[in-house]
């Protein structure tokens, strides 16, 4: 099903649609992906390397991208963006589950490189996937808005936009502990990890194209800081507004507190 936006607008340089629902959002999100996948496949030739969001906002993006019968994915390497210390793959919190399961084991991608989190050198774990990264250009990067406004685990506190690792290991806001709980994924704050690894603001900005989406009422606050606020720490994802080809898939209820409110039916 082909869903049209209700609103359409530029912000700096990234371009903004709002969709009646999350499921249209995140349907339209996987359209564009597809569309610059095959586009860069049939221009290049080559393998096509992809950055994945995890979390629940993302859970809809990844079903309809497993559902693109029109992507090689033999042809795809996949990577995720963050993970948990200490936490095992077998977790039902891991970020390497979540994508595991949700995409990988449902396309079978040429190659996927997992972040380990539970490595006995973390600062070595981060070391070897930054090199996994950056060893080739990253093609598309799937982004999602945290209810502070992170962008992978770069929370207010810790956020650089001149980080020069690609990856680094971060303390967890608490309030971003707190989203992690609220999601379902922790009985309670306590249960959270307070640290994870996760790749940097300059990595994922290093990507051809940006592919954010960013429904449901709880990251409106988010929405508005990054769509209207300063391009700033306090609001990570705010950045986006600066790169060349970012484009962002919000719902009616994620864009409620922009200007002018959220789009009629």
């Amino acid at each position: 099903m082909t869903y049209a936006p209700l609103r359409a607008f530029s912000v700096d340089r990234a371009q903004v649609e709002v969709y009646s629902s999350k499921a249209a959002a995140s349907q339209a999100a996987a359209a564009k992906a597809v569309s610059i996948l095959r586009g860069e496949e049939n221009r290049n030739g080559k393998r096509l390397r992809i950055v994945v969001a995890t979390g629940n906002s993302q859970s809809e993006v990844a079903e309809a991208l497993a559902q693109a019968s029109s992507v090689d994915w033999s042809r795809v390497e996949v990577f995720h963006m963050d993970e948990y210390v200490g936490m095992p793959a077998t977790h039902p919190a891991s970020f390497r589950r979540w994508i595991k399961t949700r995409l990988v084991d449902l396309v079978h991608p040429g190659q996927v490189y997992y972040l380990e989190g539970d490595a006995a050198d973390v600062e070595g774990e981060c070391r070897r996937y930054g090199r996994l990264l950056q060893s080739g250009a990253i093609d598309v990067c799937f982004l999602g808005f945290g209810e502070n406004g992170h962008i992978a685990f770069n929370d207010p506190p810790n956020a650089d936009f001149a980080d020069p690792p690609a990856v680094k290991k971060v303390h967890l806001d608490e309030r971003c502990r707190l989203q992690q709980v609220g999601e379902g994924h922790f009985p309670d704050l306590e249960s959270v990890p307070h640290e994870a690894l996760t790749a940097t603001i300059p990595l994922l900005m290093s990507a051809k194209y940006l592919i954010c989406c960013v429904p449901e009422r709880r990251k409106a606050e988010a929405v508005r800081g990054a769509l209207e606020g300063p391009i700033s720490t306090t609001c990570p994802a705010s950045v986006v507004r600066t790169h060349p080809r970012a484009f962002i898939y919000l719902d009616r209820d994620s864009a409620s507190l922009l200007s002018g409110g959220a789009p009629a039916a």
